[in-house]
């Protein structure tokens, strides 16, 4: 800043007529004539010589007799030619002077020795106390310990631990808000809530503190859909709720890392299966703010729980969305009788959007040579997820309704004949080649009946295609002329014919022989060409083969490569979810892992899939048992959004004994390396020691 403050800027446009002392419009006579006036005094031999002022008056003197140098001042200002490009910061006038160069040293000096180490400590050490999914590692180790503690933890423990979490707590979380009025509301919702089990008088650390407390109260008045003042404990709830979901993954996976590390041996107890998956259970009852043994039909609008009475009966039992959607329209509107039409309109355009889930699992070893899964390989499960709204579920299993008129049973259509069905196609083709006013009679089918038809259809067009006649071959076929008969008889007949003397037998014996041997060397060399043929044939299909073995193996390790990187570079957008008492927008994601619900383990740590927008594809890897037999394990899916929509699939694995590894080549080479090493250096300790004795 002293240096800039200093510096004086002059800067003047270059002009050679000002170096020399002329007009403008001077001629060239007189501009020699003034170069060599002002020469005889600049230069530098004479007494009044300048060097500087010499070299100055030179280069205006080409500048305006040369052409080039002339050309370059007028388009660049500088008889060299363009200069090099340069750049600078324009500074405010007032920092560079120098009654203000103390100010503005002192102001730097500020920013950054004081501010800047402020701002970027301040940073680190907020981040440092969260994990990349932007959790406290305090709540982090709280998860871990009581995990630990309780392998085997039922739902009421899940949301006693998660209300425990420091992010609710003031001293880590300057957002909460702590009230005066906590003292009188809280107690009187707590005794509203007594049924639901709040243990309230735990004296767990930090379990008993106050504001596990009240977070564990408001999560179940969430739970049970209770009303709070809404200028407090409303918002406070509404804040609880939108935190939980991050801190419900975080469960998931510190319960994951606590198998993978009990799995190690570095920890002694296991978490179970259904600690886990309470976890999720949790996720779905947050945000569809409804318990574990309510009625998933009350995720439906305008459903309560008086009206779900009439959904299990004698003659029905509805308990599921899914056997709601599978009803009748005329069913569905009787149940739902007391609603009005857009109420009703409302609750099928929900039930329609919400997803139907199908699973295809193939497990196997992902290996060139040998698939088969031994005892420790690891296998890949391979799953196909397509996602499909409800609405293809409407009107598809219909419950058995005696029909008197028919004497059937709905749903069991009556038997059609295919040469009915026949007939009836012959019809219709007969009715639209001729008039349209001559048409057939309509009849109003039932929706079985339609499907009947359009099968059997398909299958007589089918039939048709392969009754088509067969086209005959016109080209004829040789029949193949055998080398040792046919051809000898073809050469003994042209022999005879030729030779028609009286010693002809003779002659026709030695071409015979002549012949046969010609014969024998011909069939000699075409079989040394034919080997040689073929061995060149090998050689290029095996390199073929070799390349394409290679393309092959590059192609599966870049699909391989992507589906890894699959999940992690997808966006995390998918369906909105229907959540009126969540309060911000949610879409659907979904937890995938494979379980061994026998021994209820965890086998797979849960990958959570966040993109399923139609279909997606996920592969899970996970270690073979070590016991060679039958195991059969189960591919699960789970919500983190909605109850009762879990899809589970079981995969039998045929585990053999792992196969023993014998010596390898490459071995054998690198301990004959090794071998011949240590000769080589026994030799050369060998010579010291014999140099050392003759000295």
């Amino acid at each position: 800043m002293y240096k800039v403050s200093t510096l004086d800027i002059d800067y003047t446009e270059y002009d050679p007529f000002v170096e020399l002392g002329i007009d403008r419009g001077a001629s060239t006579p007189e501009i020699k004539k003034a170069y060599r006036k002002l020469s005889k005094i600049y230069h530098p031999d004479k007494e009044t010589g300048d060097p500087k002022k010499f070299m100055r008056i030179a280069k205006a003197y080409a500048a305006l007799t040369d052409e080039e140098s002339r050309k370059n001042w007028e388009e660049h200002g500088n008889p060299d030619g363009p200069g090099a490009t340069q750049f600078g910061i324009a500074l405010p006038k007032w920092i560079v002077e120098k009654q203000n160069s103390v100010w503005v040293l002192g102001a730097y000096a500020l920013a950054f020795l004081v501010i800047l180490p402020v701002v970027v400590g301040t940073w680190w050490y907020r981040s440092i106390k969260y994990t990349s999914d932007e959790v406290l590692l305090d709540t982090q180790q709280l998860f871990f310990f009581f995990f630990h503690k309780t392998p085997n933890m039922i739902l009421k423990r899940v949301i006693m631990i998660l209300s425990g979490a420091f992010e609710f707590e003031k001293s880590h979380n300057s957002e909460i808000i702590e009230r005066e009025s906590d003292n009188e509301e809280i107690p009187i919702l707590i005794r509203d809530l007594q049924h639901t089990h709040l243990n309230e008088k735990n004296k767990e650390r930090p379990l008993c503190f106050p504001y596990s407390v009240k977070t564990r109260t408001l999560l179940h008045s969430h739970f049970s859909r209770h009303d709070l003042p809404p200028k407090t404990l409303e918002q406070d709830k509404i804040y609880v709720i939108k935190t939980c979901p991050y801190l419900i993954n975080e469960m998931v996976n510190t319960v994951a890392q606590l198998v993978a590390l009990a799995h190690a041996g570095r920890v002694s107890h296991m978490p179970r299966l259904e600690t886990v998956e309470n976890c999720m259970k949790v996720s779905q009852m947050t945000i569809q703010a409804l318990w574990d043994n309510k009625s998933p039909l009350l995720q439906l609008p305008h459903i309560s729980e008086d009206m779900l009475r009439h959904f299990v009966t004698r003659k029905r039992n509805i308990r599921t969305i899914k056997q709601f959607a599978s009803l009748k329209e005329e069913d569905r509107r009787s149940l739902l009788r007391t609603l009005s039409d857009d109420e009703y309109h409302d609750v099928i355009n929900v039930c329609a959007s919400m997803p139907h889930i199908e699973m295809n699992v193939d497990a196997s070893v992902l290996d060139d040579g040998d698939t088969t899964i031994t005892a420790g390989s690891i296998v890949t499960v391979t799953v196909e997820l397509v996602r499909k709204n409800m609405e293809d579920l409407f009107d598809i299993e219909v419950p058995t309704v005696v029909d008197d008129s028919l004497g059937l049973a709905e749903g069991e259509g009556p038997v059609v004949d295919d040469n009915e069905d026949e007939e009836t196609e012959e019809k219709s083709e007969v009715s639209e080649s001729g008039d349209k006013n001559d048409t057939l009679q309509k009849k109003v089918h039932k929706p079985w009946e339609k499907q009947a038809k359009k099968k059997n259809k398909a299958k007589g067009k089918s039939v048709s295609k392969t009754k088509k006649k067969p086209i005959k071959s016109v080209i004829p076929v040789k029949k193949p002329v055998t080398e040792e008969t046919g051809g000898e008889k073809e050469q003994e007949d042209k022999d005879q014919k030729t030779d028609m003397t009286p010693n002809g037998e003779i002659r026709a014996r030695k071409k015979k022989d002549k012949t046969e041997n010609s014969d024998d060397e011909l069939h000699s060399d075409d079989a040394k060409s034919e080997s040689d043929d073929e061995s060149g044939k090998e050689e290029d299909e095996s390199k073929n083969s070799k390349s394409l073995d290679d393309e092959d193996d590059w192609l599966k390790f870049q699909e391989q490569s992507k589906k890894d990187n699959s999940l992690e570079t997808k966006s995390k957008e998918s369906h909105l979810v229907h959540c009126p008492y969540f309060p911000c927008e949610k879409h659907e994601w979904w937890w995938l892992y494979v379980a061994d619900r026998k021994n209820h383990l965890l086998i797979s740590a849960p990958l959570q899939v966040c993109s399923l927008k139609r279909e997606e594809e996920i592969q899970v890897k996970f270690s073979a048992p070590q016991k060679p037999g039958s195991h059969t394990y189960t591919v699960s899916i789970r919500s983190d959004s909605y109850i009762d929509f879990d899809i589970t699939q079981n995969i039998k694995l045929d585990v053999k004994e792992a196969k023993k590894v014998e010596s390898h080549p490459q071995w054998e080479e690198m301990s004959d390396d090794e071998d011949k090493d240590k000769e080589d250096s026994d030799e050369s300790s060998d010579e010291a020691d014999y140099d050392d004795s003759d000295e």
